[in-house]
């Protein structure tokens, strides 16, 4: 039986193959490959260090085409001739900077086209001439540049020798006179405030305790709030009337400000007085039935005259409607000797003792 060979089938597909394969070239040269194409002439005025035929270029940073041609000008050694094919569509103008470009880590150089406005003449060839030195790799460049500094330290030697003999003679005479240097420094550093600053020594204000037996007791429940004072009074250094210069209590502090060391030696008073009925203070739970209220008039050392510590407390008795029920100045003085720390804060707790015993005994009366 004789064979027949599929003559249709055979002939579609080599129709089709070629059909393709117009198809490919009809792509390559217009939509997705080559396309139009315009030729442009670039002169480089030095070296082209790795560049070779088909580089890419790039206009603005997009891969326009490539290069199709190199060689060097045949009337100047030292320059190099290179024919770029690009799309014809890229807008390469007459001013148009030309410049080359090393890509990754291994340096690939390609062709970089950027911006220009002006059209050229038509006709007329366009040959675009490249910066001066556009084709310097960065190693070339740091050379050069090394190279311009060991031209610059060759030039200065001898100055740059006697500069460092003149360092050496400073720094020795720096070396000879250290101690004269560091109590200039010392000097000035004292002069000037800085340095590590001086300890402050604090101190603190008794509550009397011996009160004597309590003759009566509080029937009612008592806080004593924080005493108001005057933003001077708001304070832990000592204060003088007139003010004046103490060295003696330069380093000197209250335990706390004035206020808050009056309320707290105040509820220790009235504590040693009747401890089973000690005042709250206000921060404390629940509500008191009655405040003593303390405004601090004086709190400090008078010089005029005869040397004195002076404490003075304006007192107020409010019930739980603010009303007032007893109110009374309280004030003290005590003979000062020797105007020094010690001295003074002894002087202060006995003016202290007398003032807690009088608006203790004040107080019990009242309420």
């Amino acid at each position: 039986m004789e064979t027949r060979a599929p003559y249709v089938l055979i002939g579609s597909f080599v129709l089709a193959a070629i059909i393709a394969v117009f198809g490919f070239v009809y792509w390559l040269n217009n939509t997705g490959g080559i396309g139009p194409r315009t030729n442009y002439r670039v002169q480089f005025q030095g070296p082209v260090p790795g560049l070779l035929v088909g580089a890419g270029v790039l206009f603005n940073g997009i891969r326009v085409g490539e290069v199709t041609q190199l060689g060097l000008a045949p009337d100047n050694p030292r320059f190099v001739n290179a024919t770029i094919s690009v799309a014809s569509a890229t807008p390469v103008r007459a001013d148009t900077r030309v410049g080359l470009d090393f890509q990754g880590l291994t340096g690939v150089p390609v062709v970089t086209l950027e911006g220009g406005m002006i059209v050229a003449k038509s006709g007329e060839p366009l040959t675009l001439i490249a910066e001066a030195g556009a084709g310097q790799s960065m190693t070339q460049a740091a050379r050069d540049a090394l190279r311009r500094v060991d031209t610059v330290l060759e030039d200065n030697s001898g100055p740059l020798k006697d500069t460092i003999a003149n360092l050496k003679t400073f720094s020795d005479g720096l070396a000879r006179n250290t101690g004269k240097i560091d109590g200039i420094l010392a000097g000035l550093e004292k002069m000037t405030g800085g340095g590590t600053p001086a300890q402050k020594i604090t101190y603190d204000l008794r509550a009397p305790q011996n009160l004597g037996p309590a003759g009566k007791t509080f029937s009612a429940s008592l806080a004593i709030p924080e005493p108001t004072a005057v933003a001077m009074l708001q304070t832990q250094r000592m204060l003088f009337s007139p003010v004046g210069d103490n060295p003696g209590f330069a380093d000197f502090l209250w335990a706390d400000s004035i206020p808050k060391l009056v309320q707290a030696r105040l509820i220790d008073s009235f504590e040693n007085y009747d401890i089973a009925h000690a005042p709250l203070r206000t921060s404390d739970l629940g509500q008191a039935d009655y405040q003593l209220l303390i405004d601090i008039r004086r709190f400090r050392i008078a010089t005029e005259g005869e040397t004195r510590v002076e404490i003075a407390l304006s007192a107020r008795i409010v019930d739980k409607n603010g009303k007032v029920i007893a109110s009374r100045l309280v004030e003290t003085s005590e003979k000062l000797d020797k105007v020094e720390p010690a001295a003074a804060v002894a002087a202060f707790d006995a003016a202290f003792a007398r003032i807690a015993k009088e608006l203790i005994g004040w107080t019990v009366q009242a309420v």
